[in-house]
């Protein structure tokens, strides 16, 4: 039953789920049509709108493309693949390399999101080059369905905020601890629960008639570059080994000074700061370094370009007042009892649309907060249920899928077909825990 009903996800998808790039576009003439019919903003200030934002994202995609490159760059080096051969060789059988990319994925993403990312994609490749008969569009959707417990987590950019002092919702709600948001009952509750059940689903997607298989040979980097025998001062500087272990010592040196004054706090610099630098080192020589980085920057086109896309969408959802109009329109019929699982669902309606945790929150909390105080709903809970809307329908939202796909060099309807069924199955867990919060 399990299997076909995953069967026939991955054919509509396999028919119907466009490239993302065309699904970008077709994001925005929706959103521009809908900001017509439902706010009163007219089609010149929509456009007008719509440019003006199109390079707000512009860091943002720096960072992204980083984080694919520093990541393939320090996979690729002889050092970490065999840390990664060591870890794939508990897999014995495809049943448990779904499950074991699954785990790893998840902590990864608990720990820091970008972190997570790359490693369940990188992690994933792995197991397909040593396990026989495992199906890779199921390793590489299970290795992204760990990416939806980040909010969730260490690095979760809403509970976060709102324990930071003078956040934007101060004058409304104070400053809200973490022990209320990611370490409170029902927050652990959900990750637990998912922890639980996202590996046993993953392997029941796993059908071996119907299982994608790859050759291995297709997954191996090329092999490291002998260093030359030349004697250029041009040469020798790119085969020194010295040069190296100093640049990327140094690196490492701050990266130790960093977490010295700051704790274990991760963020999107710091964790490309580190993956950038390990890479130097792993790698030992820069003439190496540098073939692992021409590599990866082939993957890394479909972020480049999609990402000012989704800041010109942002833009008119923002400034229109379009998602304004959306959580206002779930607040209306919202009661004590569902006004919790209402905003977790319209979060991931929105999450479309503005796929920004920060960025939603920034759109959501001046509307949901309030609505909830009403309703005598505590603010650690509207804030979380706005989280997790975010986090989960990233599942099937192509924007944060691309570095995960890049890596793999897979097409987002190769995988979304087993996310949606990752979509339905942690919709139910956290909807269920957000009616009885």
């Amino acid at each position: 039953m399990f299997t076909v009903l995953t069967s026939w996800s991955n054919k509509m998808m396999q028919r119907y789920l466009p490239d993302p790039f065309l699904f970008v576009i077709l994001l925005t003439f929706v959103v521009f049509g809908f900001a017509l019919i439902f706010t009163p903003t007219n089609p010149k200030d929509l456009i007008t709108i719509w440019g003006e934002s199109f390079w707000n994202l512009l860091t943002f995609s720096m960072q992204m493309v980083l984080i694919l490159l520093t990541g393939y760059v320090l996979a690729s080096s002889p050092l970490f693949k065999k840390a990664l051969s060591f870890l794939a060789s508990f897999a014995t059988s495809p049943g448990s390399a779904i499950i074991l990319v699954t785990l790893i994925s998840l902590l990864a993403s608990w720990i820091n999101w970008g972190f997570g990312l790359v490693i369940g994609a990188l992690f994933a490749k792995e197991l397909a080059r040593q396990v026989k008969g495992v199906d890779y569009r199921l390793l590489i959707a299970s290795a992204y369905s760990g990416f939806i417990i980040w909010h969730g987590g260490l690095a979760g950019s809403i509970p976060l905020t709102i324990a930071t002092e003078g956040h934007f919702s101060t004058d409304l709600i104070g400053i809200i601890p973490t022990s209320e948001t990611i370490f409170s009952s029902f927050n652990l509750f959900i990750i637990l629960a998912i922890v639980i059940i996202l590996p046993i689903v993953n392997r029941l997607m796993y059908n071996k008639d119907q299982s994608f298989t790859i050759d291995p040979a297709l997954l191996d980097e090329a092999p490291p570059i002998a260093a030359t025998s030349s004697t250029s001062p041009a040469d020798k500087m790119e085969n020194s080994f010295v040069l190296s272990m100093l640049i990327g010592g140094l690196g490492l040196l701050f990266v130790v000074i960093y977490f010295s004054a700051n704790g274990f706090e991760l963020n999107l610099n710091i964790v490309n700061f580190a993956f950038l630098f390990l890479g130097i080192l792993f790698h030992g020589r820069p003439k190496n370094f540098l073939a692992s980085v021409n590599n990866a920057v082939k993957g890394s086109s479909g972020i480049i370009i999609q990402f000012p896309f989704y800041a010109g969408i942002m833009g008119m959802m923002v400034s229109s007042g379009l998602a304004e109009k959306m959580s206002s329109w779930f607040v209306s019929f919202s009661t004590e009892l569902t006004f919790p699982l209402f905003t977790f669902i319209s979060a991931g309606i929105i999450n479309f649309f503005v796929p920004s945790g920060g960025g939603q929150w920034a759109v959501q909390a001046p509307i949901m907060l309030p609505a909830g105080a009403e309703l005598g709903i505590k603010p650690s809970v509207t804030a979380m249920a706005v989280a997790w809307g975010d986090a989960w329908t990233n599942l099937i939202q192509p924007f944060w899928a691309l570095p995960a796909l890049a890596i793999a060099g897979l097409k987002a309807k190769d995988i979304m077909g087993f996310c949606l069924i990752n979509l339905f199955v942690t919709g139910v867990i956290i909807g269920v825990a957000f009616i009885f919060v």
